[in-house]
């Protein structure tokens, strides 16, 4: 009888956790789009941190990328967008509602995100810290991180409204999302500030611990 070899890996097996559930659900064509992206924007951030954000142009990027100029404006459609969007919001989302169903939100989203967060850390951890400097930076990019359909909010509420069961948000839920959506952009805007000396992920518990804690002591 044959003993059972271990089956090995594939080659292009991601090995950070949270690029491997972001892949999972994915055809290959949508995975080769993924990682299309992510070049484009580790490409991005290098040309940004060597001659700086106003002075490097989309076509530099395309061409870093070996890529077209158009085909770059298929995933990107302004430079900043190359910041101030990520592919992360359903692994965010479905790390939410992985969390027990009777769990208190504030709760379910500290020790989801603390987890993802540490996971990412691993693997990210330069390019999430550019990527928040340029935010603290750029004033363009500090007031696109609140525009409409950047805001961390909105996946906050989206998850509330589909764990509650409900078509519309309540007014509590609204206010919930708004709490939690800007006391985690505060978080990281922080991390950034202090240039990445403090975890982040020890930041972002005690955000929560402060909002758990109804900023008892403020």
């Amino acid at each position: 009888m044959k003993s059972e070899q271990p089956t090995a890996a594939l080659p292009d097996a991601p090995t950070n956790p949270v690029q491997a559930r972001l892949e999972a659900p994915l055809s290959l064509r949508e995975r080769k789009k993924l990682k299309t992206r992510q070049t484009v924007r580790r490409e991005a951030y290098r040309l940004f941190a060597e001659q700086g954000y106003e002075n490097t142009t989309l076509e530099q990027i395309a061409a870093a990328a070996e890529i077209s100029p158009s085909t770059l404006f298929r995933y990107f459609a302004t430079k900043e967008d190359l910041v101030l969007t990520d592919e992360y919001d359903p692994v965010i989302t479905a790390a939410l509602l992985d969390r027990p169903a009777g769990e208190p939100f504030l709760r379910s989203c500290r020790e989801a995100l603390i987890g993802l967060i540490r996971a990412l850390l691993q693997h990210e951890r330069q390019e999430l810290l550019t990527r928040m400097r340029l935010v603290t930076e750029v004033p363009a990019l500090r007031a696109g991180l609140f525009r409409a359909g950047n805001s961390p909010q909105e996946l906050y509420l989206s998850v509330l409204t589909r764990r509650a069961g409900v078509e519309h948000p309540t007014y509590e839920m609204r206010v919930t999302a708004a709490a939690i959506g800007a006391a985690t952009v505060e978080a990281v805007l922080q991390w950034a500030a202090q240039d990445g000396r403090e975890d982040i992920a020890d930041l972002v518990d005690r955000t929560f611990a402060l909002l758990e804690s109804g900023f008892a002591g403020v």
